[in-house]
Parts: structure tokens; sequence; C-alpha cells
């Protein structure tokens, strides 16, 4: 294992945050990559337990609940900020309540989590991370909080209503790290958002100073939630704490400013001091991804939909989701096997994890394309995936088309090729040179390769039988010298 080296959101929102985005991340991050807001933790169980997850590289982030019945974005239509778009013939009040009342046809019945673990395993994936609860409050575990939850509704008699447990058991039995998703927001709570106001946008709707009482229920309300995940659900490796609008008011950043939200003059924080204290007693070493907010408890940095410019040495893992949309939606467009490998390997060359977001279907089974898409990354892994786990990022991490990862025995150089791209019968490159009497195989095959080195520049032949097949994603190779 090594040691730690150092309705969707929209394309116009996408599009006018991916510059700021960009930019932060440059302003951020100094020379060898490290982050001036990273801050490392300490405690020696969450170190080697982030060592271990670093060396992954590769997890599933599944998105289910009660968007997935009608197919639509995950919670988001809920907040009436400007970038949402609703049926202009509903009016907002009635459209929550026909939002809320999903819960009553939400009958998950060919839910079956064995086949949802079988796939991420195809896959190669070797993590996974479960929305317990997303920001419209519609809870996926047995929470004694409140009745809106998933073993209350049509599908409470069902030996597997508590869907939580059983999907961390299922994905436990194939020796995954597990993570348990949560919302910090809870737009259904009447501790977040009160009836007796509008809910304008994603924030609290009501003064917390003025009703301190009133959050302080719902600090009490998320502590309480959190507890029940840490104490009734097995081992859990990864709390990853979305919403992070929900947040010291010191802790603003321009990043937050950039989501368009109205940021209040208030804290919107939950106390997480007394909540990582409680998590750590229950769950020892797990770790922290309180997401954006940046401190002791983002134990690693999620850049969402986005892959960083350059190589970082602080723990870090995109997330993206396969389609356009984290949950299920019809026709929603999925990304090729090519876009996610190129993906993978660019993410992993520069030190990250990737984690794929899949939306299982409101009866409770995966896509069967998406099934049959999993397999394919997971076939490419199978023969190459040497040069993807328990790797580590060197500081000449790519060039051209090729990229470059090493673990303690062994550097890796992967091509990769856009979709349709004819293989060419040499692979070059005039970093990381090997020396004259290198060892290259291919890992496809295990046998070693021809090569020579000339005018500062590698050249590697490509078998025929390699060039011959279709739809080649990437080419890896070992060296040893």
């Amino acid at each position: 294992m090594n040691k730690i080296k150092s309705l969707l959101l929209v394309a116009l929102v996408c599009a006018a945050n991916t510059f700021q985005a960009q930019t932060q991340e440059e302003d951020e991050h100094g020379v060898h990559g490290r982050s001036e807001t990273y801050e490392a933790p300490t405690d020696p169980q969450v170190i080697e337990k982030l060592d271990e997850w670093g060396d992954l590289k590769f997890g599933m982030l599944i998105h289910w609940g009660l968007y997935s019945v009608p197919g639509i974005m995950e919670s988001w239509n809920l907040v009436s900020e400007d970038w949402i778009e609703r049926d202009s013939t509903i009016a907002y009040n009635d459209y929550k309540k026909w939002y809320w009342n999903l819960d009553k046809i939400f009958n998950p019945v060919n839910f079956d989590p064995d086949s949802w673990a079988d796939a991420a395993e195809s896959a190669g994936m070797k993590y996974v991370v479960f929305t317990t609860k997303h920001h419209d409050g519609f809870n996926m575990f047995d929470t004694k909080q409140t009745d809106y939850k998933i073993t209350s509704g049509p599908f409470q008699n069902n030996p597997k209503a508590d869907v939580t447990k059983h999907i961390f058991d299922a994905f436990r039995k194939k020796d995954f790290m597990i993570g348990a998703y949560y919302s910090k927001p809870d737009w259904h709570s009447q501790y977040f958002w009160w009836d007796k106001y509008a809910t304008p946008d994603r924030n609290v709707n009501y003064d917390i100073e003025k009703y301190d009482w009133r959050w302080n229920k719902f600090k009490e309300f998320a502590y309480n939630q959190i507890e029940e995940l840490m104490t009734g659900y097995g081992e859990i490796d990864i709390l990853w704490l979305d919403g992070g609008w929900v947040r010291p008011r010191e802790t603003v950043t321009d990043e937050v400013r950039s989501w368009g939200a109205p940021i209040p003059d208030f804290s919107q924080e939950i106390d997480m001091p007394k909540i990582a204290e409680m998590a750590r007693e229950k769950q020892p070493g797990i770790i922290f991804a309180d997401r954006t907010v940046h401190g002791p408890y983002e134990n690693y940095q999620t850049p969402e939909r986005r892959v960083p410019e350059t190589k970082l040495d602080n723990p870090w893992e995109s997330n993206l989701p396969l389609g356009n949309n984290w949950g299920y939606v019809p026709n929603d467009p999925y990304k090729s096997t090519t876009k996610v490998l190129n993906t993978l390997v660019d993410i992993v060359s520069k030190g990250g994890n990737m984690l794929l977001g899949i939306g299982p279907k409101p009866d409770g089974t995966l896509p069967l394309d998406v099934i049959d898409q999993l397999a394919e990354i997971g076939d490419w892994l199978e023969k190459n995936g040497e040069a993807i786990y328990d790797t580590h990022a060197i500081d000449d991490y790519q060039d051209g088309n090729v990229y470059f990862t090493e673990n303690e025995d062994k550097l890796f150089a992967i091509a990769m090729f856009e979709d349709g791209e004819e293989l060419p019968k040499k692979i070059s490159f005039s970093k990381n040179l090997p020396s004259e009497n290198a060892k290259i195989k291919l890992l496809e095959t295990g046998k070693k390769v021809d090569f020579k080195i000339k005018d500062g520049k590698v050249e590697i032949s490509l078998p025929k039988e390699i060039r011959s097949k279709k739809n080649i994603s990437g080419i890896a190779f070992s060296i040893e010298n």
C-alpha cells in the first residue's frame, strides 16, 4: 500500500462556473500542486484508511430516491433559483406538494442490491458511496427522526425495506470500502424549510439568529441521523457530506459564491466538531468528505463534474455522472466507455480517484445498458488495471496522449485514444524515458515489446494483433529499468 503523496446542473450553470472553478484551482494550488486550503488529518487510523482509499482509484456513486420515480433531476426542482426550469403551468407550491407525495408511490419491488454490487465489481470499481438522503429530505434508511423515509411507504413491508443496510451489506461482501452520502440541508424538514416562510433558494428559509431554537433542533436532527448511520449500518469507511452551503459563515469562499445562491448573514453550521467526535468514536478512522468546506473535516477534496488542470498532491476525487444526471432519467445520454476510461486515466495520472455516478431505476434495478457499459469498462481494467490500482502520480505525468503512473516496482505508460481512432504502429513519448536495457511489457498480453530510443524519444512497437483490434480505448505498458 503506498503512503499518501502528498434536472442536472444545467449547461448554463456549468459553463458559467467552469472558468471560475479552474481559476480557483490555479489560485489554491502552488507550483507542486499542493493545495493551500487542504488540512491533512493527524489521526493515524484516518491516515491509514485514507491511504487505503487512495489506492482504490475507482468507485461508484449511487443517487437513488424519489426523483427516480418521475425520472427527473435529483431534488433540485424544489428550489426557486434562476437556473431551475419547471412546468410554468404548475404553481410552485403545487409542485412541491406533488414532489413530496412521490413517497406514496415509490415502491422498488425489484430492488436487488447484489446485482448492483456485481455490476460495480465487473466495472473494476473498488468502493461505493450511496445517497442515504439527498437534499429533498427523503431518507433511504430507517431513520427514527422522521417518517419521510423508504421504510414508511408502500415498500415498508418488503424484507429489504431498509435499502441502505442491504446495499452496504451487498458491497461489503465484495470487499468494497463503504461510503455514506448524507445531505446536510434537508428541504423537507420544518427545521430547515419552515412553512411559515417561502422557500426562495437552497438555504435555510428563516433567520437562524432570530429563531435559534429552531436551528438548534435542526442540528440535533442532523446529529441524530448521522449517529443512526454510524451505529446501525455496519462498518462505514467514508462519511460523504454534501450541501456545502450549510457551513460556518466564515468559511464561505468564492467557489461557494459562484454557485449563485445568496449567502445569508448568519452561519448555517451544524456543529461538525461534535458530529466528527461522535462518528470517530463509533467508526474509528472514518474518512470525512465535508465537501468544499476546507479544514479538518475535508480529508479529501471533491471537484465535481471536472478534472483539475494539473497534478495535485493532496488526496482528491473527481465525481462525475455517467450521463448528464446523477439519478435515473430516461434516455439520458451516457458517456462512452472510451470517454470514461480516458477520464479515469487522466484523473489517476494526476493523483486522484474517480467516483462515477450511476442512477438506478425506480423499480430498484440498474438500466441494462448501464450494466453492459460497466462490464466494458471492467474488461479494459482487467487487462490494464496494474497501471491504475495501487499506483501514484509522478511529476511528469503526461506527454500528449500518453499518461504515466508508477508503483514501488514499475513505471507505467498508458496511451489513450479517442472513439474510433485507428491505432498507430508505434507509441512514442519523450518523458520518463526507459533505459536501453529496460524490459517493457504490454499489459494486455503480458509479453515484452520491442522499442528503441532515438533523439530523446522512445518508440514502442505495437504488435499487429493489437493494432487489428477495433474500439481500443487505450494501451498500457509496464516499464522495468
